[in-house]
């Protein structure tokens, strides 16, 4: 099941969400594949720190964070991927590296790549690294209301 916060906030907002099963995995392309999700509706977080605050890029696995993309779009000067050492204490409740995109839950702005609107669904890592969320895009901006910016490039 997903981490407990997660769950409590999603049923007391009657949200419907499905809870998927899959092997380890631990990039968000690996998980995609191993629960058979196309790569575009697997949201991953990065957590970046804009002018030095503690962030959530949310964007398809498919994707890279572009940073002065990031910046740009965010009005902020400064635009980096955070260090582990900086945000673990944040998700006391998550394995590293498999926090939801919920930033409103632990504290932070959350920026959502506009490449991942356009599906009627989402998935994202439940916490850990053998469990998904999966719910509709709409119910996840709703209670997220993430800022929705240009940043995503594609891997290569």
């Amino acid at each position: 099941m997903p981490v407990q916060k997660l769950r409590e906030f999603l049923d007391a907002n009657r949200i419907r969400y499905v809870v998927i099963t899959h092997s380890p995995a631990h990039t968000a392309q690996e998980i995609a594949a191993s629960a058979h999700i196309p790569g575009r509706e697997m949201a991953k977080t990065v957590i970046v720190k804009l002018d030095g605050q503690l962030a959530m890029a949310v964007l398809p696995a498919s994707e890279l964070v572009d940073l002065p993309l990031l910046a740009d779009a965010a009005f902020a000067r400064t635009a980096e991927i955070a260090e582990e050492k900086e945000f673990r204490d944040r998700f006391p409740d998550c394995e590293l590296g498999a926090m939801p995109p919920f930033g409103n839950l632990y504290g932070m702005e959350v920026y959502v790549a506009d490449d991942l609107t356009g599906d009627e669904e989402i998935a994202f890592n439940g916490g850990s690294f053998t469990e998904l969320v999966r719910m509709t895009y709409a119910d996840f901006a709703r209670l997220v209301k993430p800022r929705i910016l240009r940043f995503g490039v594609r891997a290569r």
